[in-house]
């Protein structure tokens, strides 16, 4: 994998760790951390999908970045803050893991 697909993969991890922080933001007490968790991570979520724009091309980069926040987003909502584990909510994302899968193979 080249290195700009280690910073576009890279940037989809972090993708998922601004809207934890926020979740994270609404317990009493863990407001700032959940805040600065959340800056944090979108602030090194965009600078690696930028460092990875100069070798892929702007629209795949960008559905891979939100396919990999959406997907692990998803599936840390049911497993951390029980969110419901419905069997078209699970489809739904494989969809999206499918489509990301193809536009890495047609690069």
């Amino acid at each position: 994998m080249s290195q700009a697909w280690t910073y576009l993969v890279l940037a989809g991890l972090f993708e998922i760790g601004w809207p934890v922080g926020l979740k994270m933001a609404e317990t009493p007490g863990r407001v700032a951390l959940g805040v600065l968790m959340a800056v944090a991570c979108i602030s090194l979520s965009g600078w690696l999908l930028w460092m990875a724009q100069k070798s892929i091309p702007m629209g795949t980069a960008y559905a891979v970045w939100t396919g990999i926040g959406a997907a692990g987003a998803f599936i840390l909502g049911i497993l951390i803050y029980g969110d419901p584990p419905a069997l078209l909510r699970f489809l739904a994302v494989l969809l999206i893991l499918s489509g990301v899968i193809l536009l890495k193979l047609s690069h």
